[in-house]
């Protein structure tokens, strides 16, 4: 009888040290409002670690969301884009790609994601998706972007900055048109219990 509890003991126990990370969740208030996100930190490990070191050393406070990236033809569909902005005081080191290929995880509506120039140059700019984003994920020729988690309230916020006038001129051809005229204002980004 003692062996068959000792054994439901350790069963238990093993259980429990093998059960799956619980998603991180990060309210980002902004000046619009609260946007809260739940990060997937099981399947996109380096990515959620990194955003989460963002919002520890509170370096997305006082940054903005500043790109409104509507896609051809849709106006209500495309990405909304935020963070550090590439502003060398608040950037960390790059991180390692995670393609959706490896993660499972797709660009579905409200999914966060991490902006980047080639693979493994990510660091503190992320965009939030509005509508059909699957032209974002990892094909057998493009390694498309790491998506890490989904917006779980404030989807109305992120299509009300979709929706935000913007220049007629950007940063490059593929960015024409998507700067934001008035960036919308991140408060702050805490981790919520």
């Amino acid at each position: 009888m003692t062996v068959r509890i000792l054994l439901s003991v350790l069963i238990l126990f093993a259980s429990v040290g093998a059960a799956a990370p619980q998603p991180a969740r990060v309210e980002i208030e902004t000046s619009l409002g609260p946007i809260v996100i739940a990060l997937d930190t099981r399947h996109a490990p380096i990515t959620s670690a990194n955003f989460l070191a963002y919002v520890d050393q509170k370096r997305f406070d006082q940054m903005t969301f500043y790109r409104a990236a509507r896609a051809d033809g849709k106006p209500k569909e495309g990405f909304v884009q935020g963070g550090t902005n590439n502003m060398m005081t608040r950037v960390l080191k790059p991180i390692r790609h995670e393609p959706t290929s490896r993660t499972g995880l797709h660009h579905v509506d409200g999914t966060i994601s991490m902006a980047r120039d080639d693979p493994g140059t990510a660091t503190g700019d992320f965009f939030i998706v509005v509508g059909d984003g699957k032209y974002l994920d990892a094909t057998r020729k493009d390694p498309g972007y790491a998506a890490f988690g989904h917006v779980t309230s404030g989807m109305p916020i992120v299509r009300q900055m979709l929706a935000a006038k913007t220049f007629p001129g950007g940063w490059s051809k593929e960015t024409a048109g998507q700067q934001m005229v008035r960036p919308v204002l991140i408060r702050s980004a805490r981790r919520l219990p």
